[in-house]
């Protein structure tokens, strides 16, 4: 154990001394290692940047809030064939389903993707119909004025609820509460404006504008076929499954579906949206990190070569050692522990390096995330760049450990 210990010593020493000995040597050596880590650590950063962003903006989207969305085959869509939710499904839902605290929905048409209008400025943003309890189930408060109300729904008022990045497009006053702009080809007067969210994957979350989900159904001439999202959130205590069983009954009966067809809809929720997330950006950096990790063997190949260098330049010392009575395991070991510092030297600026790159790209692209390491990518890291140090050190180690010492000091 002391041995080993001393052996240890020694080659942490010898690795230092041949690093300030040859500093360009070892840092050409410590290249292709360098590289690699930076680039795997650039990369995992930008992608956990962008996973933490947005499970934050999830979790702040009411995590417990279930979303019913249409779902369609692919065998049905080959023919032509797409389902719907419609504005009477989710008045059936809200006056059968009791269990719900809160039951909104939104729609969207056609009508108003033509944008909004203010004085000679005219931007197309997404114009979604919904009512008030949007505002419970989404967390969506007003910085100015107000939220859609009930009676606003009930009274098909043009009522407008706008993001915050509409005044800037639509170059509205200040504070444009009362003022009107034309959507569809109608007046709406603005009643309130949300607070700022941000972009996400350079999508602007704050540019949209709400009206009543009464009057647009209304302005479509009161067609019940508008397609719509419904979202619930359960009473506390609710047993979710017999709820779930419920709204499938109810749905399964308007849409006249019999019982060997399966259903038209599907039920999605912000902690499966979140999984889904996380499965699609872990396997994009898994992929990313793999590709440009193929640097780091070649890293490693550096180390090797100019480990064998090492063993050839340092043959006397080595006969000399063994002279002195060191064992070929004292001796491998020595050279193994060289060519792991002389990795995990390059490991440790990689990491600087490719935290400093992420942290500069964050800093160029607006619309990019914060970066982001997780403690298992640092671990990685130097637990990689050790593995290629072993690995790739093995074979001068081995040679310098079967070195004959009367030919070793023999050696010119």
């Amino acid at each position: 154990m002391f041995k080993s210990a001393l052996a240890i010593m020694e080659g942490t020493k010898a690795a230092f001394s041949a690093i300030k000995a040859n500093a360009m040597r070892s840092a050409l050596t410590c290249l292709g290692i360098i590289i690699g880590v930076a680039a795997v650590v650039t990369v995992v950063a930008v992608m956990q940047g962008f996973t933490k962003q947005i499970n934050d903006q999830l979790a702040d989207m009411s995590p417990d809030v279930t979303t019913i969305k249409p779902y369609t085959s692919i065998e049905l869509e080959m023919v032509g064939k797409n389902a719907k939710l419609t504005y009477d499904d989710f008045l059936a839902l809200k006056s059968r389903i009791k269990e719900a605290e809160t039951l909104t929905a939104l729609m969207f048409t056609w009508r108003f993707s033509g944008g909004a209008e203010y004085g000679n400025k005219s931007h197309s943003s997404r114009v979604i119909g919904t009512e008030q309890d949007y505002q419970k189930a989404y967390r969506t408060y007003p910085e100015l004025g107000r939220f859609i109300r009930a009676e606003d729904d009930d009274k098909r008022r043009r009522v407008a609820f706008i993001g915050p990045s509409i005044i800037e497009k639509l170059n509205l006053p200040e504070n444009p509460v009362g003022e009107y702009i034309k959507l569809g080809g109608e007046w709406f007067r603005i009643i309130g404006v949300a607070e700022k969210q941000g972009s996400l994957f350079g999508f602007d979350q704050d540019d949209y504008i709400n009206i009543p989900i009464s009057t647009m159904s209304a302005l479509e001439g009161g067609s019940t076929q508008t397609n719509v999202q419904i979202m619930f959130r359960l009473n506390e205590g609710t047993n979710e499954e017999q709820v779930l069983a419920k709204i499938t009954r109810v749905l399964r009966q308007l849409h006249k579906l019999k019982e060997k067809d399966e259903n038209d809809f599907e039920f999605e929720t912000a902690e499966k949206s979140r999984a889904q997330i996380d499965k699609f950006t872990s396997s994009a950096t898994a992929i990313t990190a793999g590709i440009v990790g193929i640097s780091l063997l070649v890293g490693g190949i550096g180390v090797m070569n100019i480990m064998l260098v090492s063993v050839t330049e340092r043959t006397r010392v080595i006969g000399t050692l063994k002279a002195l009575g060191a064992t070929p395991g004292f001796i491998m070991l020595q050279f193994l522990v060289e060519a792991v510092v002389l990795s995990l030297f390059g490991g440790l600026i990689g990491l600087i390096i490719g935290y400093g790159a992420a942290g500069l790209i964050s800093f160029l692209v607006p619309s990019m995330p914060d970066a982001y390491i997780p403690v298992w990518a640092v671990i990685l890291s130097f637990g990689f760049t050790s593995m290629i140090g072993i690995i790739f050190g093995l074979a001068p180690a081995i040679k310098a450990a079967r070195l004959n010492p009367i030919d070793a000091l023999r050696y010119e």
